[in-house]
């Protein structure tokens, strides 16, 4: 909550008009272009970490497929989490929430700006047409990203359980999954430092339909799982020993 309190004083100017054109775009979603959405919620994005002390740092661009329809899944460490991928993934995508969230003054209006799914867990109905109506839209070329733990993680860098149903959209749509490792996206929002903060954006090898396509969701779970938390070993490993000499 301090964090957030400093990147509001210290965009105090700019916050009333960024304000107002947010949720002008979030009551026009079909006004603009996601294009045209994704281009302010990038420079909002970018204002507010900027005054909120907190450095992006991005891995593996490259591994960011040319083409569009595709699905990100990361680790989830909380609320932050969106925040830090959005302002360095070059391209628009949208995600798939809970919706104890959906209420929420900003991420309400950019959940709109998205035109993302607020998915109530407790019904299972629901969640299936949400799974298939992604597959569809990955289909015909939008982008989305789903936390695959399905809450957030309270230990840190280390994850929790990915869920196989997670990637039933991706499976149904038969499209590129990429990794998405968080390295201390829980900092700028759950601690209560105002230090610099630096969070890493691991973007990892995409897995190709061809590559998974004999799999089960649990079996896919697992090895993006994995993945993830090796790439976090790895670095935070690399970090200790930095500081050790």
């Amino acid at each position: 909550m301090r964090r957030i309190i400093m990147m509001v004083i210290r965009n105090i100017f700019l916050v009333p008009i960024m304000w107002f054109k947010l949720c002008y775009h979030a009551s026009h979603v079909d006004k603009y272009t996601e294009e045209q959405h994704y281009k302010i919620l990038k420079f909002i994005d970018h204002r507010a970490n900027k005054g909120g002390n907190v450095h992006i740092k991005a891995y593996g661009l490259d591994n960011i497929p040319k083409e569009n329809g595709f699905m990100f899944f990361p680790n989830h460490q909380g609320l932050y989490d969106v925040l830090a991928i959005m302002e360095v993934c070059p391209v628009p995508f949208s995600v798939v929430a809970k919706k104890e969230v959906a209420e929420i003054p900003f991420l309400k209006q950019v959940f709109a700006c998205m035109r993302a799914y607020m998915l109530d867990r407790d019904d299972v109905r629901q969640a299936l047409q949400i799974i298939i109506n992604v597959a569809n839209e990955v289909k015909s070329g939008r982008n989305y990203l789903i936390f695959a733990e399905g809450t957030r993680s309270k230990n840190g860098n280390h994850i929790g359980e990915f869920k196989g149903g997670s990637f039933k959209s991706a499976t149904k749509a038969k499209c590129p999954i990429i990794p998405v490792a968080l390295i201390d996206s829980f900092k700028p929002f759950d601690t209560k430092s105002l230090k610099q903060v630096t969070v890493q954006v691991h973007f990892l090898e995409p897995l190709y339909y061809e590559d998974y396509k004999e799999m089960k969701t649990v079996e896919i779970a697992n090895l993006v799982h994995d993945r993830i938390q090796n790439t976090i070993d790895q670095y935070c490993n690399e970090n200790k020993k930095e500081k050790m000499r």
